[in-house]
């Protein structure tokens, strides 16, 4: 359907006839059907489409999540058919950015505690976390709430952490799943404007969104209707080139 935003190497995320069935005893339930996507390094990509198409499926396997019923998934030129289930477990800790629609922030953990979690859990020396975590907070905003809890913060300024917590590992990808669904217009623009930040420094992106107004903040909107792509719309957000990336200090295999 389209080409690596740099026009060289492989894509960040190639798919290829996905299919996704949900079985019970009475009735299938075909949730994605023949999906063919591609995303390039430093694209910006927004999934959009009413409720119950598929894109919360679709973000699921992008993350490796679930898997496909039939069809091919590659993630950074690798098939995800071939990975066993500690592979998966690495690769969403050390290149995927997770960013819910619910926040998951977890309550007795401080706010730097929260950031710092998935990088203890890849064994990452402790000075390493610490400017990991402080330069991710920074990024977004809330380096100086970082000793508060989450029920000390509001929806935004917890939205604002699980978007430090993503980015805090330098993932080869962000997937946001409806990241402003629980904020109110205000500060879901303010959300929406930091991803596109985020996106100028350098981040990969994969959002899925019901709002069309957020989704024209990315430069691609590929729009679902009952499991199935139906429209691609490009936007007016520039891809980002090869240097700029490497520049950001964003990976570009």
């Amino acid at each position: 359907m389209s080409t690596n935003a740099n026009g060289n190497g492989h894509p960040v995320i190639k798919l290829d006839g996905v299919e996704k069935v949900f079985f019970t005893d009475e009735v299938e339930t075909h949730a994605l059907s023949g999906v063919h996507l591609e995303i390039g390094h430093g694209e910006y990509v927004s999934i959009a489409g009413p409720s119950g198409c598929g894109k919360s499926t679709l973000l699921s396997l992008l993350g490796l999540l679930d898997s496909p019923t039939s069809g091919r998934y590659w993630l950074n030129g690798k098939p995800a058919e071939s990975l066993t289930l500690s592979e998966r477990a690495r690769i969403r800790n050390r290149e995927i950015g997770f960013i819910f629609q619910s926040f998951n922030l977890i309550g007795d953990l401080s706010v730097y505690e929260n950031v710092e979690l998935p990088l203890t859990y890849r064994g990452m020396p402790a000075h390493e976390r610490k400017k990991r975590v402080q330069e991710s907070l920074e990024k977004v905003g809330m380096a100086h709430r970082m000793k508060h809890f989450p029920s000390q913060l509001s929806g935004g300024q917890q939205q604002r952490v699980a978007v430090a917590r993503a980015i805090a590992g330098s993932p080869l990808i962000l997937l946001a799943d409806e990241p402003t669904g629980n904020l109110d217009s205000v500060n879901g623009e303010a959300v929406m404007n930091l991803l596109q930040d985020l996106h100028r420094a350098g981040a990969t992106i994969c959002m899925v969104t019901h709002d069309p107004r957020f989704a024209k903040h990315a430069g691609r909107t590929i729009h679902l209707f009952d499991g199935r792509v139906v429209e691609e719309e490009k936007g007016e957000e520039r891809l980002h080139s090869e240097e700029e990336l490497k520049e950001s200090g964003y990976r570009v295999s």
